[in-house]
């Protein structure tokens, strides 16, 4: 797989950016709930910007009144007033910090709420078009770089808006000429601020991509670290790391070059007014029309003025990649959920395992379908076996009876019931799956075997591993059924991972059984023992075997083999090796044993 580049990601069609005005709206209302402590945080940020903007009146007052006369009574009593003014806004600047802070945090709180439900509830076919590691990087990495903004830089971007709005009332009120005089570069400031605008917005779109990119590069590599090994492919995969890490890297390189030029500009803008306001003010002082200390005040307030543009510039960074986070986020949060059940679905509380499959065909992308009017059934009890190539559609007709998608066409029926019209938990609560790849979570031994029944006791557990042969094994652990499990089993070997997986679905006790390659990565001697078991687990219930074994499936009431999406034959193991076609050629290539027509 090759690494994309900058622009293929920046430009990716499967998800479009969203309009910058729309997400911020959207971000925005995520606070709603929150609306009584915005209130107080709006008060502590106005008592802040006032404290700001009294401090150099009062300054200039000292000066003209007391400083310039000599009144040193005076002076302490200005003095004394300014350092109250300050403090007020020291407090009122520190309340508003925590106050932001907290809100931010139960924002984000509930987003990865949402963000992790969604995930739960979105079909099978997203994950298949998406790398877990990308949407990883979404939740974690996205969401962190709204952490910060909405921790830190929202409260410093609201206290600067407010800060600059109370410097320009005093100028104004001060003198407004030197207002004006001051406010001449307010044009080439916004230019400037809408030409980096555009240029920072796709830049750290793009940083959010590559971020993803590597994420999602670095979980596979990781999954699949054996594999690098086994096929010495540790030095390629480095190398396909390091490109896709130069990638973010110039990404972020190009990001910074962009804002980091922003805040020079405001500089050279502060300079300029603050030149302005020297030579203008110092020739009006000169004339008379201006005192000393209105000019003092008026130099701190020009200061003052760019202070908070120059924080903003930076906050602005924040905000370009936590608009570019939420982007991605929202991405998520949009995405259609699995179909909900019908109004007044029943629940299916008793099945008898009668499965039907009518017509049905499935396709994952549009004009490459993968079923083909499908049609077979299954009476309650039986056992079915498919059979076939590699991507014939096995797999795919399993997953359409616990409706982990839907068919494109046809009906999938359980006692008569359209799956599609039933209730989906109630569905799934009377079929178990075992995999050829069983996932065993973090947690202990008895754990991951009670998964599917959380109120399995003990001795359930316990007699669910010994249905299928592992409880010897568990027994010989140091802790038992209390042994916990790293990530995916630990150092459990391939078959006692799948022994468990057994034991899971036997707990269940489901009426319907999907065995999918179940034995495949097992070896003789345990499938063997799996097979004295077998009979016992599959009686009663109906079961749906996918099998290349084909010693596994021998005994099957009904062997359908699948070509090209197709059923090709149908039967029972002698009758298909008295056909002699494709179940017989497949036998012939497994077994090497020769077959006549007579099986």
């Amino acid at each position: 797989m090759g690494m994309r580049s900058i622009e293929s990601i920046a430009g990716a069609s499967q998800e479009q950016a969203e309009d910058k005005g729309t997400t911020t709206r959207r971000l925005l209302s995520e606070l709603r709930p929150h609306g009584r402590r915005l209130v107080l945080i709006l008060v502590l940020v106005v008592v802040a910007a006032a404290a700001q903007a009294g401090g150099p009146w009062l300054i200039g007052r000292a000066i003209d009144l007391y400083i310039l006369r000599g009144d040193v009574d005076g002076l302490a009593w200005t003095m004394l007033l300014l350092l109250g003014v300050y403090l007020i806004g020291t407090f009122a600047s520190r309340g508003q910090i925590l106050q932001v802070g907290s809100v931010g945090q139960s924002v984000l709180a509930s987003l990865r709420e949402r963000i992790f439900k969604r995930l739960l509830r979105l079909p099978l076919g997203y994950f298949d078009r998406r790398p877990a590691g990308d949407l990883m990087s979404r939740v974690t990495n996205d969401v962190d770089t709204l952490n910060q903004f909405l921790s830190q830089g929202i409260t410093q971007l609201l206290g600067s808006l407010f800060s600059l709005v109370g410097i320009v009332i005093a100028m104004l009120v001060l003198d407004w000429r030197l207002a004006l005089a001051c406010f001449a570069v307010i044009p080439a400031m916004l230019l400037t601020n809408v030409y980096f605008a555009r240029r920072a917005r796709r830049a750290f779109r793009t940083t959010r991509e590559t971020v993803g990119d590597v994420t999602a590069g670095l979980q596979e590599e990781i999954v699949g670290i054996r594999e690098a090994q086994a096929f010495n492919r540790t030095e390629a995969n480095i190398e396909r790391f390091r490109e896709r890490n130069a990638a973010n890297r110039t990404a972020n390189v190009q990001a910074v070059a962009i804002t980091s030029a922003f805040a020079p500009a405001i500089d050279v803008l502060g300079t300029l007014a603050t030149a302005l306001v020297i030579g203008y003010g110092g020739y009006l002082v000169v004339n008379g029309t201006l005192t000393v200390g209105l000019l003092t005040a008026f130099l701190i307030y020009v200061q003052q003025f760019f202070r908070p543009i120059q924080l903003a510039s930076q906050v602005y960074t924040q905000a370009q990649s936590a608009l570019a986070g939420g982007e991605r986020i929202y991405n998520i949060l949009d995405e259609r959920t699995e179909p909900s059940d019908p109004p007044d679905a029943p629940k299916l509380d008793r099945v008898q395992g009668r499965i039907e499959l009518e017509n049905v065909s499935f396709v994952y992308d549009p004009g490459r379908p993968v079923l083909r009017d499908v049609s077979f059934r299954v009476e309650p009890g039986q056992t079915v076996a498919l059979v076939g190539p590699t991507g014939a559609g096995k797999t795919t007709i399993a997953n359409l009876i616990p409706r982990f998608y839907d068919a494109s066409e046809g009906a999938v029926r359980i006692d008569g019931h359209d799956v599609r019209e039933v209730e989906r938990r109630g569905l799934r609560e009377k079929i178990a799956t075992v995999l050829q790849e069983p996932f065993l979570f973090s947690g202990t031994i008895a754990e991951n075997i009670g998964y599917g029944r959380k109120d399995a006791t003990r001795a359930e557990i316990e007699a669910a591993a010994q249905a299928v042969s592992a409880h010897s094994f568990i027994a010989a652990l140091p802790d038992g059924y209390d042994t916990t499990l790293g990530t995916s089993g630990g150092t459990l070997s391939g078959g006692q991972r799948q022994l468990l997986s057994f034991a899971r679905a036997v707990l269940a006790d489901p009426r319907i059984l999907i065995l999918d390659e179940a034995t495949s990565n097992i070896d003789t001697r345990t499938e063997a023992l799996i097979q004295e078991t077998l009979s016992t687990l599959l009686k009663g219930r109906t079961s749906l075997v996918i099998a290349h074994r084909l010693s596994t499936i021998r005994n099957a009431d009904l062997i359908l083999v699948i070509e090209a999406g197709c059923i090709a034959e149908s039967g029972t193991h002698a009758e298909l090796l008295k056909k002699n076609g494709l179940y017989a050629n497949l036998y012939r290539r497994q077994f090497r044993e020769p077959v006549t027509p007579g099986g």
